[in-house]
């Protein structure tokens, strides 16, 4: 065979094995459309089987295609990767909140600028905080600028008290506080604790945001409360009229607390643009939380860490007494170095941890009498527990007395949770004899008095429900104006007949009888003596 043959089957070939794979292809790319309903079953053919196919996404023919429009392909900012520079790095690169424009910014930005010494001693006090809160919010995915909320509220101080009794870094209202678990007591104020009024505050501020839906509305509500800020909602809805934040009618006070926060979040964000220099703040907390086995002097803590009193109070400004009750605070925060060395020196501590305990008042009783009890001058008593003067203290009451071998024993949970001090004024009383009245019993006389009818019963060696007789005298100890009024009371019948016995004493003057001398002398002896 020649090569010229050779060459023209090889053509052939080649030409036919493509117009296969041309086909093969093309029958990859099609679909077997289904058989009408109508048309009758054809004779069996033995077929390969058919693979399955995707669903069609055809449009129908009766649908016009739309027209080729131009779109966006640019691709969105990507998140740096790089580690914030310090705190403030990293709360801008959270900020998530709609900025809010307006006069009310521009005031307040220059409010915060031409304060540069406020600013700093703001934010050099929440550098000890400002950690904690920022990992919180980031832990539950809220936006940063809620970080910077304390700054509105109490300028990151945890011991800020308002004129409406609220307290602490988050201002927290008695009730409010209450309901989000934050204990108050005579020996601690869980609204100034850095870690529990910190949750308190970001658990409501996100109660508030699902209500509400909006963070400037949730904020209002945080401020104003949640009905007001509804009823206000609801105004504007039966007016036809805007909900949002500007658009509400609320006190000025509300109406400049996002406004602030604004400001804030400004300054924070561009502190060249305000003149204004952030202390550096580093990206790592400041304090470790160390947990508590055992009742301890906070005297004995610091030393132990090897700080000041002063900076213990700093970071746990929750504490009212010189001792923590580890039933009730089982957690302190220490300066992060600290804490280690505290650690190392408890193990190795063998003296007494605590030298206080509380006391549980039993019955109502002076401060005196409670000082002697407890072995402590009255001074010392009424220093350590906050007492004023010329107060008694109640039954119930929880005092803070010094440990001895019959109260040694660290404070139970119950009392370390609900401890409180009741008072009532300290009077002077005075040992009355009274008269009973026509029916009257020993419970009856009490009640007229205002005394207890057991302490009656006890001052009488009586029972409480034991009859009296008419005119029988009855010993009471009352206060001292109550004492004097009954006396004089029980003395207006000697006066009547005193003078009753002075006229008699006149007439017999002017008619003198012997037999009647001694008679008439004994009257005017007693006339005498009711005057005096």
């Amino acid at each position: 065979m020649t090569p010229f043959s050779l060459s023209r089957i090889s053509r052939r070939w080649l030409n036919t094995a493509g117009v296969a794979l041309f086909l093969v292809l093309s029958g990859c790319a099609t679909t077997v459309p289904p058989a009408p309903a109508t048309t009758p079953n054809p004779p069996e053919v033995a077929t390969a089987p058919v693979p399955k196919t995707l669903p069609s996404y055809r449009l129908p023919a009766d649908i016009p295609l739309s027209a080729i429009g131009i779109s966006d392909t640019s691709l969105p900012g990507v998140a740096s990767l790089d580690a914030p520079a310090d705190l403030w790095d990293r709360i801008r690169r959270g900020f998530a909140m709609p900025d809010l424009e307006g006069d009310l910014v521009r005031d307040r930005e220059q409010w915060y600028a031409t304060r540069p010494d406020y600013i700093q001693r703001m934010t050099e006090r929440s550098s000890r905080y400002l950690f904690h809160i920022v990992e919180e919010i980031e832990r539950r995915n809220m936006p940063m600028e809620l970080a910077l909320l304390p700054f509105i509220e109490s300028a990151f101080n945890p011991q800020a008290v308002s004129s409406a009794r609220a307290a602490g870094m988050w201002q927290f209202m008695p009730a409010t506080g209450e309901s989000f678990d934050l204990r108050q007591n005579v020996f601690r104020d869980d609204r100034r604790d850095v870690l529990a009024s910190t949750r308190a505050a970001l658990d409501y501020l996100q109660q508030l945001h699902t209500r509400f839906g909006d963070w400037h509305l949730a904020l209002a509500a945080y401020n104003w409360g949640q009905g007001n800020v509804n009823r206000a909602i609801t105004r504007n809805q039966r007016l036809g009229q805007s909900t949002a934040y500007t658009d509400l009618t609320m006190p000025a006070e509300t109406r400049q607390y996002v406004p602030k926060l604004q400001a804030v979040k400004n300054i924070i964000a561009r502190p060249e643009a305000y003149n204004t220099t952030l202390p550096l703040i580093g990206n790592h907390p400041f304090f470790d939380t160390v947990t508590l086995q055992r009742d301890m002097d906070v005297a004995v803590i610091s030393r132990l860490a090897g700080i000041s009193e002063a900076d213990f109070r700093v970071l746990n400004p929750s504490l009212k007494q010189p001792m923590v009750m580890a039933a009730g605070t089982p957690n302190i925060l220490l300066p992060w170095d600290n804490a280690v060395v505290f650690e190392d020196n408890l193990a190795k501590h063998t003296g007494p941890l605590a030298t206080w305990t509380a006391w549980v008042v039993p019955s109502t009783m002076s401060v005196a009498q409670a000082a002697k009890r407890v072995g402590m001058s009255e001074a010392e008593l009424r220093s350590v527990n906050n007492i004023p003067p010329r107060m008694q203290v109640r039954a119930g009451s929880s005092l803070l007395v010094p440990r001895t071998e019959q109260r040694n024993g660290d404070v139970p949970g119950h009392v370390a949770d609900n401890a409180r001090l009741s008072l009532q004024p300290d009077v002077v009383l005075t040992r009355t004899t009274v008269r009973a009245r026509k029916g009257e019993n020993v419970a009856r006389l009490a009640r007229r008095y205002g005394v207890s009818a057991v302490s009656v019963a006890d001052w009488n060696k009586l029972a409480v429900n034991a009859p009296l007789k008419a005119g029988q005298r009855i010993t009471l100890l009352l206060p001292k104006r109550a004492a004097t009024a009954s006396a004089s009371s029980s003395k207006k019948p000697v006066k009547r007949a005193a003078s009753t016995s002075k006229r008699k004493t006149v007439s017999a003057q002017r008619k003198p009888v012997k037999g009647k001398a001694v008679s008439s002398s004994s009257k005017t002896r007693v006339a005498t003596t009711v005057k005096k």
